[in-house]
């Protein structure tokens, strides 16, 4: 089978992907693919992969020979899965694979937050402990995790992976229903108590027509002043107007974004232009520690094999 890695640039150039190569009888790979590019590159293919790239109807419908979308990523927006079907080509695509990588990475940003490492490293660097007249120097204080009130909106793989590790530091663990229904199942808590009560918010569920800026003004209004938000989901859940307000009114405390609503974002973007000292963002990698993305190429290889053998692996089709 003929295969297409329309975005390969989405991972480390460091993967082995002999896993896939060995299921196919030819892969081409690119490191980036637009919309026009898609079809010249894909007349002959059997087998697309995709992690970004859009798939939409009148692209698959140009597309004869294609009977296999393999999205490289959980999140499906970007293919037209009702088209596909009606094509009768299969789409798959993975999950579980970052559950690790990302608890890993809010972790690390709260300790920063918290504990204020890179702070007391520049103090010592400075000299400012040489000159000390005590035997520390204290400079900015920190606190402790312990006891602080974790909310977790969306619990998954990713959020029952950040849970864990909270219990561990000793953290209280909300977790939040869906917001805007009235029935909250056993082991969660409202959503509105969520946002009230929590030291500390992270964001873990998809983007949908209900979630999208989930996290407005009238949401952060009601969280803690002294509240921390992280998102390592989707930009789009958040209100980025309303969130940069709040932080320059002191609304919250602190936010942590991983994502934003456009990626890559425009120079000119507000919150990246923003300074502000209680706003930290990285470019999507919460993802992607070099063992997640290989367990996500496995999984990749997974679904072809599975695909090969007439069985239903991870279909969303």
């Amino acid at each position: 089978m003929r295969a297409v890695f329309l975005d390969k640039q989405t991972f480390s150039s460091t993967l082995d992907f002999s896993i896939i190569e060995q299921q196919l009888t030819k892969l081409s790979c690119y490191a980036t693919t637009s919309a026009t590019e898609v079809i010249s590159r894909c007349h002959d293919a059997e087998i697309i992969i995709t992690n970004k790239v859009p798939l939409n109807a009148e692209i698959l419908a140009d597309l004869p020979k294609l009977r296999l979308i393999c999205i490289s990523a959980t999140g499906y927006n970007n293919v037209d899965i009702n088209a596909a079907k009606r094509l009768n080509i299969a789409v798959s695509n993975v999950s579980g694979y970052a559950g690790q990588s990302v608890a890993q990475y809010v972790f690390a940003q709260l300790l920063e937050c918290y504990q204020q490492t890179n702070h007391h490293n520049n103090n010592t660097r400075q000299g400012l402990w040489s000159t000390s007249d005590a035997f520390c120097y204290h400079g900015n204080g920190f606190s402790e995790l312990a006891g602080k009130t974790l909310g977790i909106i969306g619990y998954g793989n990713l959020g029952k992976a950040v849970a864990a590790i909270a219990q561990a530091f000793n953290m209280q663990v909300l977790i939040s229903e869906r917001p805007k229904t009235t029935t909250v199942r056993a082991g969660r808590v409202a959503f509105a108590q969520v946002i009230e009560q929590a030291d500390i918010i992270s964001l873990h569920c998809p983007q949908t027509a209900e979630t999208e800026n989930l996290i407005d003004a009238s949401v952060l209004s009601r969280m803690k002043n002294t509240a921390v938000l992280v998102n390592t989901a989707r930009g789009a859940l958040v209100d980025e107007v309303a969130l940069l307000n709040a932080l320059k009114n002191k609304e919250i405390a602190y936010a942590i974004l991983d994502v934003l609503r456009q990626e890559p974002p425009p120079v000119a973007h507000p919150l990246l232009n923003s300074k502000l000292a209680n706003l930290k963002i990285t470019a999507h990698i919460a993802w992607a520690s070099i063992e997640a993305q290989q367990r996500l190429i496995n999984l990749l290889a997974n679904n072809i094999i599975a695909f090969k053998q007439g069985q239903r692996l991870n279909r969303l089709d």
